[in-house]
């Protein structure tokens, strides 16, 4: 990238998960399951769980948090985009209620519902309201209140997810930071494999959809598995070769939380050694759009200014996508 063009730099990351931790051991109380068979097939030994409150209520402490942080006006923010999957309602946007509890009184925003890619595809997306100088300071949020849809029964998802929001400040920068590429895809037959079934217009609220527990997230899981190896590390790989980066050149991945086998064959298409791969399942489970922020948030002071970063990601339905970027500042 020239110098003076203009590109989208990350300049503040915060991330906030609610008090109440739910354990392994705790889970294996509620369903057949145990720490041992939950820790091989997914890497989660724990998870946060929000138990008053909203999607909002994550959001706005993240956002607050990133504010103070990066020492910003919240009158001076112009846009905010809130990757989830767990509005607080239909409608209004999560965005929308998010600006109003933060004081955010000139930004507009909406919520971007793309599953476990949700932070990415709102990254990208972000990124060009900075690129075209249209805005100044764009907010970036990913959050996920997954235990709101999540059957407590269904002992296939509810190992897996936790809650929790995670938020970058967006800026200018004409260094050649920040966003350099992304590619972002797409593929709904997945449907099939990974939905929330009742709820929107398709199967509206009823008793019996209610009954037959159709409000919470269904997966096939080894559907889903196979999709996802192949199609995480396929465009993390993609993504390198289209910008000419070896395995040397990138400093980190930046990985969806979903599961640790994963994870590791995104890895290992890329070439990269388990010291290069941020990960915090272990802590947190799978918070879907939250993950990447979260990563990002648990690493910021391992980061250096110019590192290479590919945020990768794979989510229901199916959304999937990678985003080049170069880190903009240097541990605070």
């Amino acid at each position: 990238m020239g110098m003076g063009k203009i590109t989208a730099a990350i300049t503040g990351v915060q991330g906030y998960l609610p008090e109440y931790v739910l354990t392994n051991e705790e889970l294996s109380t509620m369903v057949d399951t145990n720490d041992e068979w939950i820790t091989s097939r997914t890497g989660v030994k724990e998870r946060h769980i929000m138990k008053n409150g909203a999607s909002s209520d994550m959001a706005s402490e993240a956002v607050k948090g990133l504010l103070k942080k990066t020492n910003t006006n919240p009158e001076d923010v112009d846009l905010v985009i809130v990757g989830t999957v767990t509005a607080d309602h239909p409608f209004p946007s999560t965005s929308n209620i998010l600006c109003d509890k933060t004081g955010m009184k000139n930004a507009w925003g909406f919520d971007l519902n793309a599953a476990c890619s949700g932070f990415i595809y709102s990254l990208a997306t972000a990124s060009q309201f900075i690129e075209t100088g249209k805005y100044k300071k764009v907010i970036v949020v990913g959050v996920d209140m997954m235990s709101s849809i999540i059957d407590y029964e269904d002992r296939t998802t509810c190992v897996i997810f936790g809650d929790g929001a995670g938020a970058v400040m967006l800026e200018p920068n004409e260094e050649g930071m920040g966003v350099q590429d992304f590619i972002l895809r797409s593929d709904g037959s997945g449907v099939n494999f990974w939905v929330q079934p009742a709820g929107g217009s398709l199967n509206p609220p009823t008793i019996e959809t209610v009954e037959k527990r159709q409000h919470f997230v269904k997966q096939e899981g080894k559907q889903v598995f196979k999709f996802a190896v192949t199609n995480m590390a396929g465009v993390s790989a993609e993504i390198m070769e289209k910008n000419n980066l070896s395995s040397d050149d990138v400093d980190w991945l930046v990985p969806h939380q979903a599961n640790l086998r994963i994870i590791d064959a995104t890895a290992n298409r890329m070439g990269l050694p388990k010291e290069k791969v941020m990960i915090n399942i272990q802590k947190y489970g799978n918070t879907t759009a939250g993950t990447l922020p979260l990563c990002l948030w648990d690493y910021e002071n391992q980061l250096k200014k110019g590192d290479n970063l590919i945020l990768s990601a794979f989510g229901g339905g199916f959304t999937w996508g990678a985003v080049y970027l170069k880190w903009a500042y240097d541990p605070k």
